[in-house]
């Protein structure tokens, strides 16, 4: 099996994404599958996928992002199956669906979270050493940025986040010192400015260890900016609705949250394949640290799975 870009579909440079020949194996492709992969981002595993499905398939590609649709697009140029991307969450995947006119489909591949290409982005604001305006979103056309959010959200709901989303021990001094900072005018405009803030909040003995303090911190805000677990559980609602009996759910999570939800989700409405995660290999967490957190489950929708039904302004 060839690695994804490979063979040069678009001359541009391959983009390795994490536990890719696993990807490939859990989903059981075979030519003339009808499958979704639900965050396209840069492609790397849809020009896998591709590469299996023969003329007679269909790959669909759906992201939030649309500078990745716009490089899944020149990435996947020139394949053999139909391609049809769509700048869209998936979330949405019902709608996306009856736009093309398809009933069903056959495997769902969701790779969670943010993409290299995101976090490299300045514009994004999601490096601690960004110089830009905090920005956070996955879709930059819609919805409040980070920035927003900490120059509006109460004190006692940005302590909730940090820590539920962020499992941040000191979350309640961080709320506060962005808080104070608000008052004064101050609030921190950059990436670099709240990993400052942070920092600066937390107790010495917490300056210094494996992570940066303000890890946990750019997580939650992160997380709470682009509503990630509730459009992940609108997401998976949305995919077992889609899949046809038979048909596979694949699904990355890279931390505790996600994966919790795509565990419990697996367990009440599919029959799970795997019933502890597949993790990547001693060769890829050598050449890719972030595989580190990765967690690949799968499941199969079979005759007695009860779908939940579609909710898709909930996540909104």
């Amino acid at each position: 099996m060839s690695e994804p870009g490979e063979h040069g579909h678009s001359g541009l440079p391959p983009h390795k994404p994490v536990l890719f020949k696993e990807v490939i194996e859990a989903l059981a492709l075979e030519e003339g599958l009808t499958v979704v992969d639900a965050t396209v981002g840069m492609g790397g595993h849809a020009i896998g996928i591709a590469e299996h499905l023969g003329a007679r398939g269909t790959l669909i590609g759906l992201d939030r992002d649309a500078s990745a649709i716009a490089a899944a697009e020149r990435i996947l140029a020139g394949v053999a199956p139909r391609v049809e991307l769509r700048h869209a969450s998936y979330a949405d995947l019902d709608e996306v669906l009856r736009g093309l006119g398809i009933d069903s489909v056959d495997r769902v591949l969701a790779d969670l979270g943010f993409g290299s290409h995101q976090m490299d982005d300045p514009g994004r604001g999601l490096s601690f050493r960004s110089s830009t305006s905090l920005d956070m979103r996955y879709d930059q056309t819609s919805g409040p940025t980070a920035l927003d959010l900490l120059r509006t959200t109460p004190e006692k709901e940005l302590g909730r986040w940090f820590r539920e989303y962020g499992e941040e021990r000191f979350w309640r001094r961080i709320a506060q010192a962005i808080c104070e900072e608000r008052k004064r005018q101050l609030l921190p405009m950059t990436g670099g400015e709240l990993a400052e803030l942070v920092v600066r909040a937390v107790p010495p003995s917490a300056r210094s260890g494996r992570i940066h303090p303000a890890t946990r911190v750019f997580q939650a805000l992160r997380i709470a900016t682009n509503r990630e677990l509730e459009v992940l559980e609108a997401g998976l609602a949305a995919a077992c609705r889609a899949l046809r009996v038979g048909g596979r759910l694949v699904v990355i999570s890279f931390h505790s949250l996600e994966d919790r939800l795509v565990k419990t989700f697996f367990r009440e409405n599919l029959q799970r394949l795997t019933k502890k995660p597949v993790t990547a290999g001693p060769e890829e967490l050598q050449s890719n640290p972030r595989s580190r957190s990765a967690k690949l489950r799968v499941a199969v929708k079979t005759a007695d799975s009860d779908p939940p039904v579609g909710r898709q302004e909930a996540w909104r």
